[in-house]
Order: structure tokens, then sequence, then C-alpha cells
């Protein structure tokens, strides 16, 4: 598995301490450990914004860093490392290696925390730290409250409390270049994924045996994990928005929807096709399809600096609305019907959402109350889709059921998009093709 250079998260650092006054404390702690059942834990995933300044995997480990008049200093409080722990539950860094590895000035054992943090919020001109862990407004209460009894001895305590998370988020939002390289090789171990699940497609397959030949594919190309839980939703169950059970049998005429993307050093891609069972789209489902590609071409040609993010999905929420007209599920006029928002019976999500890495990524969408203009280095996705009720008997039995999403990762770029995932067949004839053997990309 690739991994960005160890320099990235020290410039990160030295970013986000630039940004405060001097004598400014950040505090950030790792994500912890949650049992499974038993005494059992689930899989191990880093808290990203913790990563994003780290570059460190491993749990019980926090990460201070101090805008001191001598200079910036970062310090992990990390496990020390135990022969014994380590043949039972891995190799840990340990506290010797962490420093050169991590291009951390220094480290010292999780246990010393409570006691060294005292020393390292003396005389601190605030405490910055993600308002939202309750564990690290907890310890900093602990550490703090330390340092107030102890004021006969000349310590002084911080009285500026100051939320990391906007601060972070809003560096998140903006992806340097080896960030955009990261996610375009996640983004194609699941263009591959996808491929891989369109051609093995079968009728009577199980909808977690074509999740497997997704996951297949994505651990064969170096990726150990998912962004998130795979949707594999045969016929109705893709009118589910975030359908995870992936537990039916795919039947013939049904349309099979797949929104699942790999991870890739921490970093998310997330691609939604919808193709087929049996290789072939009847003319019902045509017909919805070309209305969401449709959708998802207008949202597209919206994607440059200086449009907003609600460009794109108001563009695709028009040629939705008047697909949904020309077919008789809509009445009225065009612009009456997007006023009233009759479409959202049909299409209730927005157009898209940040990617990084968290596939919902952080980063705030409206400035001041307004959508928010589009920079170069953001990434998004699009996806568009149409979903049809499969009880709702005012809409004629050959219509009901069709769930359609079509996905796509895109970079805001100097002079428009690049299209992360454009080498995954969208088109009705080149899915039909891929399926059947035939298709050959161009």
């Amino acid at each position: 598995m690739t991994k960005l250079a160890t320099i990235e998260y020290k410039k990160r650092r030295q970013t986000l301490l630039q940004q405060l006054p001097q004598g400014a404390v950040v505090v950030v702690q790792c994500a912890p450990v949650h049992i499974r059942n038993g005494d059992v834990e689930h899989d191990y995933r880093q808290d990203s914004g913790f990563y994003y300044l780290s570059g460190m995997v491993e749990p019980q480990t926090t990460l201070v860093l101090t805008n001191s008049v001598d200079g910036p200093m970062s310090t992990i409080f990390c496990r020390s490392k135990d022969k014994l722990q380590e043949i039972w539950h891995g190799r840990r860094l340990g506290l010797d290696k962490a420093p050169d590895e991590l291009l951390i000035e220094q480290a010292y054992p999780s246990e010393s925390l409570t006691e060294k943090l005292i020393e390292l919020l003396d005389g601190a001109s605030q405490v910055v730290y993600g308002f939202g862990r309750e564990d690290t407004a907890a310890l900093l209460q602990q550490s703090l409250s330390a340092l107030r009894s102890l004021k006969r001895q000349g310590k002084a305590w911080p009285t500026q409390l100051v939320d990391l998370d906007p601060l972070v988020d809003a560096m998140r939002l903006l992806k340097s270049a080896a960030e955009i390289d990261q996610m375009a090789l996640a983004c194609n171990i699941s263009v591959a994924a996808h491929k891989r699940a369109m051609s093995s497609c079968k009728v009577g397959m199980n909808e977690y045996q074509l999740a497997a030949e997704v996951h297949h594919q994505f651990a064969m190309q170096g990726s150990p994990r998912v962004a998130y839980g795979s949707i594999v939703a045969g016929g109705e169950n893709a009118c589910i928005l975030h359908y995870t059970n992936n537990d039916q049998v795919l039947q013939d005429g049904d349309l099979v929807l797949i929104d699942a993307g790999c991870e890739l050093d921490h970093y998310a891609s997330d691609i939604t096709r919808t193709f087929p069972v049996n290789g072939r789209f009847s003319e019902s489902q045509k017909i919805i399809y070309e209305i969401v590609l449709a959708a998802h071409q207008a949202a597209l040609a919206c994607i440059k600096p200086g449009a907003v993010f609600t460009d794109m999905q108001d563009a695709a929420a028009k040629v939705i609305t008047q697909g949904l007209i020309d077919i008789g599920f809509l009445t009225g006029e065009l612009d009456t019907n997007i006023t009233d928002q009759t479409y959202r019976k049909f299409y209730m999500h927005n157009i898209g959402h940040w990617l990084g890495m968290d596939v919902h990524d952080v980063g705030i969408y409206k400035l001041d109350g307004e959508s928010r203009p589009l920079i170069p280095g953001m990434v998004t996705t699009v996806e568009p889709g149409i979903y049809i009720d499969p009880d709702d008997t005012d809409i004629a039995l050959q219509w009901r059921g069709i769930g359609i999403r079509i996905e796509d990762d895109i970079l805001v770029t100097e002079s428009g998009y690049l299209n992360l995932t454009a080498h995954l067949p969208v088109a009705v004839a080149d899915i039909e093709a891929l399926m059947a053997g035939e298709w050959l990309p161009i």
C-alpha cells in the first residue's frame, strides 16, 4: 500500500501552528478502540484528523503541538515497546523510533500524558482541541485544574479554549498534490473493482457475492479496507439509499446498484454505478437511466473555480424534473415544479459531498450563509439519482422499484474539473458491452 511521505504531515503541523498565536498549545487524540462483541475489538481505524497531522496509525496516542517562543514543537505520547504485548497484539513503533519515523521532536510514553501535559500547558496563551472530543475535554479539565492548584508555585494556565476542528477542516478541504495523487490511486482501484463487478454479475448471485467481487479487487490491488459499508442493492433495494444488508438474490430483469469505494492510506474513493443484472437494460430502465445520466453531465458542466456548490444541484434538479415531466411522473411547468421541489419525491438527496480522508469529508458548504465557491484542490462527488417507490400505486407497474444513481469523484482544477473515476463506463452501450465482454476502453 502506498503512503504519503512523512514530510507531508510535518508541513501540515507547521501550517496549523502558523495560524495560531505564540504560546498556543494544540492537543489532538487518536481514535479510541471499540469493542465489537465479547472481548473482540473492531478493526482499528485511526481518527482522520489525528492521522492528518501525525501519520501515526497506533491507538493510545496523543499529539501535542506547542507554538512557543523557542519555536514550534511537536510531542507524541505513544505506547512503549513491550515484548509480551507485541507477541499478543502486534508490533509497536515505540519511543526511540517515533521521533525519526514521524519527524516529531520528542516522544513520551502514553502513561506520562497527564503529568507531562501540565508542564506543556504551563504559561500557554490558549488551548486548541476538537470541541467534539469529550475524552480530550476531560483530559484538559483535569490538567487545567491541576495547574490552577499549583498557582502558588508560579504556574499559569491558559484562559482561552479554541476549537481545532474548523482550522483542520479548512486545511483538509483543499488537497495537496500528494493527496490528489493518493486519491487518484484509490479511485483507479475502485474503478477496476466496479468493472469486475459488472463483468462477473450473473442472475441468481447473492448481493454479498457481488460485494465480495468488489472487495477482492480492492485487496488484490493494495487497498486493505473499504472507505464505507458497500451498497450492493438489487431491484427495489436500490430505492433504499443506504442499503447495506446485501443479502438478497439478484433477479433476472432487475437492476443492481453498487455504491462502493476503497480506502488507500486513509483516503477514500466513492463510486456508484447501476447496471442490469442480466446485462441488458429494459426500455423503462434505460429511460430513467438516461435522465439520471443527463443530470450527471449537467452537474459536471457547472464545475469550475468560482462556481458555487449548489450550482451542481440546481443543474441536476432541472434536468431530472424535466425528465420526470416528460414521462408523466410530474405535471405542470418546469419552473413551478423546481420552486415546489416536486422532484424530491424521486430525487431526495443532494448532488454530492466533499471527499477526502472521510467519505463524507469535512468542510463547510456555506460561507456567510451563501453556497461556497469552488476552489482548485477541492474534491467532491457528483451523484444524482432517481428512485421510484415500489409501493407507489400512482406509478405504472413497469416503473416501480427502479432505483438508479450515478456517482463519480471530481477534482476542481484551475481550468474546470478532472473526473478521477472517468475510466469506469457510464453510458448504457458501454455498460452493456462490458457486461458482454465486448467493451474496449478508449
